[in-house]
């Protein structure tokens, strides 16, 4: 039977809402079935042992890191922060939002908490100020995207595992392509403050105390990057150790500020679970279906043909960019993530490309796929928070995309920018 099937079958099954677990784990057991030559177990003792992995203790560290900070009285004062800093630039809180989303993203590895942690202040902020819904939701979208690529980021944890990189080396190559991307983000800001119709109230600017005074007050909360970024550049601990550093960090802070209560550290310890739970499901069901494709010889025959089309390496990166970028429309990240990296890392090792490069450029690749309609989810988490339709948030989000398809060309293209910073730390401070 022709593993197009399998592809197939599981496609429809995600395109109809069901759990991308669900739909992963029903292809590969109709297909072994149908297929009849290979035993239903392999099933079952595939997805147990691919939990068994100690960078994996990383992953429910850094959730509950952002859901501690983000209840500990800590993104206002980001926010207040970043106000002082920027709020005078000709965009406003537009370039608010996009720097509170830089420093925030320090703190939480997963988009979706910054979308809807930090979100709902950017969102209420700017709504209050005189912008659009609309396009407070889209600003707010778009500078999400940030938090995974800078360090701490859950979903490079997982790349990491499946790859056999560095997680040290993967959280320092996003920091420069992270900070690019705010940069771009800003610009389009700026450009679209200019055009008719722009509704982007200005600000004054801070003055000088201001600024000193809101610094002090977020400082407490700027240190739990600073201390991760030490870490990783020291090489005093592993990612994971860091984690398990910011989680108690939070704590402190969060009883410090006073707004960490037993009850909203209960409602964190939940969330953590729910959210651990979900990925460690969809990682459980790649398993199997990572192993079938392994087995019917999908990389071998994805390899070749690729390598048919041409034998450049930039033609191949470009349908690779292609090819997921129509998937991440469609499917959810981390299921993409899991099926992708068994099929491909064959191929990008045999085209001498460096799996941290790839890995960066995967990652921001998908994570654009969470923006992008039918089925981004940081669009419904906006949709959701803001009350706006799906419509009107996509017509304001377009002009985004535009910055983040340029970082992705830039970065997939001119590997200096992931990989320097993984080099020269490990120059200077020795072996991650």
């Amino acid at each position: 039977m022709s593993v197009t099937f399998l592809f197939v079958f599981v496609f429809v099954l995600a395109a109809l809402h069901v759990p991308i677990a669900v739909s992963m784990l029903g292809g590969v057991i109709l297909y072994m079935l149908l297929d009849n030559t290979l035993p239903i177990s392999i099933v079952a003792q595939r997805m147990a042992p691919s939990l068994e992995s100690f960078p994996f203790l990383a992953v429910p560290l850094f959730i509950l890191a952002g859901n501690l900070l983000n209840h500990s009285g800590i993104a206002p004062r980001v926010f207040a922060f970043a106000e002082a800093m920027v709020g005078h630039i000709r965009g406003s809180l537009a370039h608010v939002n996009v720097t509170a989303s830089v420093i925030f993203s320090g703190m939480s590895g997963v988009a979706q908490a910054d979308a809807a942690g930090l979100g709902t202040i950017e969102i209420r902020a700017m709504r209050k100020a005189g912008f659009t819904s609309a396009f407070s939701a889209a600003v707010t979208a778009a500078s999400a995207v940030i938090g995974p690529i800078i360090p701490p980021s859950v979903i490079m944890v997982i790349y990491a595992v499946l790859a056999g990189a560095s997680i040290a080396d993967l959280f320092l190559a996003g920091i420069l392509p992270g900070l690019i991307l705010a940069f771009a983000l800003m610009i389009t800001i700026f450009a679209l403050s200019f055009r008719s119709g722009a509704v982007m109230p200005s600000r004054p600017r801070a003055r000088l105390s201001h600024v000193v005074s809101s610094f002090i007050q977020a400082l407490p909360g700027l240190l739990a990057p600073a201390i991760l970024l030490a870490g990783l550049l020291g090489g005093f601990a592993t990612p994971t150790e860091l984690g398990a550093v910011i989680v108690t960090y939070a704590l402190i802070l969060g009883f410090v500020y006073r707004e960490l209560t037993i009850e909203k550290i209960v409602f964190c310890l939940r969330s953590t679970v729910i959210t651990c739970g979900a990925l460690l499901i969809i990682v459980a069901a790649a398993a199997p279906f990572g192993w079938l494709i392994a087995v019917k010889g999908v990389p071998t025959d994805l390899a070749a043909a690729l390598m048919n089309v041409s034998e450049q390496k930039w033609v191949i990166l470009l349908i690779l960019n292609l090819g997921l970028l129509l998937v991440g429309c469609f499917m959810e990240t981390t299921a993409v993530l899991i099926i992708s990296v068994p099929a491909l890392f064959p191929l990008i090792m045999q085209l001498g490309i460096d799996p941290v490069h790839f890995g960066v450029m995967l990652v921001f690749n998908l994570l654009i796929g969470t923006v992008t309609p039918p089925f981004g989810v940081i669009l419904f988490i906006m949709m959701d928070i803001a009350k706006v339709r799906l419509g009107e948030l996509v017509l304001q989000i377009a002009p985004f995309y535009i910055p983040l398809f340029l970082v992705l060309t830039l970065i997939t293209f001119y590997p200096p920018i992931t990989l320097w910073l993984p080099e020269f730390v490990s120059t200077v401070f020795g072996s991650n």
